[in-house]
């Protein structure tokens, strides 16, 4: 009886394994997945065009001054606006002048008291030199009064200088253009309190024109050598006319963290206005055509350089010659030839004979004429 309630107990179980060996039997082998890189990839093409690059950048003059007032008061007065033409000796702004006219009135109270001082110091050293003379007096008594005719000159000088100053001071109350230019910002209205040298109005000054544009960091050096520069408006690109390169700031602008580049406009770009959107474009060829692929092309095995090409969606190793470098990109002096596809990322993790699959549709065009760089 016991016997039989243990097959009862063990007939399932081995009803079970036996139903999976049986399924497995007849179940069909995994099949193997083809392993297929993804990858990154262009198309090499052969050109002469070293330098091709544009930036865009606003006319300034190349003069334009921070104008402020000498003084410190309050405005009373604005003349111009942005925008106002100005001619030399033109007047800006102006402060309230009382206080200046003030102190004025007193330093030229003080000189006159001054020249009372030194009229009388001069009467009495005359009628002491007529005394010495007469042996009235003696030659020490005379020397007093010569020291103080002296004093009383030289207090004269010293209120005289005094209020040619507070005259000058009186003066600057008044903000006059030192040039012929045009107003290009106000940086204060009437009303407000200044301090001395606080720029309030800003003067362009009329002639020579620049385009200020900023380089990024791994440009600023291949661009200074360009000689080929050309300047051309946005409202009138059709006028494409030669500049120069007049200063590269030798610091970034902390804010864009680029290089401030001012490119003179010469006088035939007449219609340029302050203000106005112009494009810089730098240009310069090579001797010969050059192939140029990105540093992320290349593979290095055993001090040899290669790349990746890919024919009929596989990849084979081939090795080149490196015939220098064109800021992040590698010039190849050999061993490939333009209209190839060479792998430009994800070169570490290919095998010669590997299937890719090239990742975007944006391979550039192979060019027409396919030669063999040598």
């Amino acid at each position: 009886m016991v016997a039989f309630e243990k097959q009862r107990q063990i007939s399932p179980l081995l009803i079970t394994v036996l139903a999976a060996a049986a399924l497995a039997g007849c179940s069909k082998p995994a099949e193997k997945t083809e392993d297929i890189r993804p990858v990154r990839a262009m198309v090499l093409a052969s050109s002469d065009v070293d330098v091709n690059a544009e930036f865009s950048g606003e006319v300034r003059a190349r003069v334009e001054s921070r104008l402020g007032f000498r003084v410190g008061g309050k405005i009373v007065s604005r003349k111009v606006d942005v925008g106002t033409l100005v001619k030399h000796g033109q007047v800006l702004m102006q402060l309230d002048p009382q206080d200046l006219q003030l102190s004025q009135a007193q330093a030229l109270a003080g000189l006159r008291a001054a020249e009372t001082n030194r009229d009388l110091a001069k009467a009495e050293l005359k009628r002491y030199q007529e005394l010495r003379n007469k042996n009235f007096v003696s030659q020490a008594v005379l020397d007093a009064k010569d020291s103080t005719y002296k004093a009383a000159q030289a207090n004269v000088d010293a209120t005289q200088a005094a209020y040619r100053g507070q005259s000058n001071q009186a003066g600057y109350a008044v903000l006059v253009s030192d040039v012929d230019g045009v107003v290009t910002a106000v940086d204060a209205e009437v009303g407000q309190v200044v301090q001395p040298g606080t720029p309030v109005v800003r003067v362009a000054k009329q002639g020579e024109k620049e385009i200020v544009i900023g380089l990024p960091e791994d440009k600023v050096e291949t661009l200074r050598r360009v000689p080929d520069v050309q300047v051309r408006l946005w409202a009138d690109p059709s006028n494409v006319v030669a500049g120069k390169i007049r200063e590269i700031s030798p610091v970034a602008d902390p804010s864009t963290r680029t290089y401030t580049v001012k490119v003179v406009i010469p006088d035939s770009l007449s219609e340029a206005k302050l203000g106005m959107t112009a494009v810089v474009q730098f240009a310069s060829k090579t001797a010969k055509p050059q192939i140029k692929v990105p540093l992320t092309a290349l593979y290095y095995e055993k001090s040899a350089s290669s790349v990746w090409v890919v024919e009929g969606g596989v990849v084979k190793l081939v090795p080149v010659t490196i015939d220098g470098a064109a800021g992040n990109e590698i010039v190849l002096a050999g061993g490939v030839k333009p209209g190839q596809t060479v792998v430009t990322a994800g070169v570490n993790l290919l095998k010669p004979g590997q299937k890719v699959k090239i990742l975007g549709n944006d391979l550039p065009a192979a060019p027409a004429v396919a030669e063999t760089v040598k």
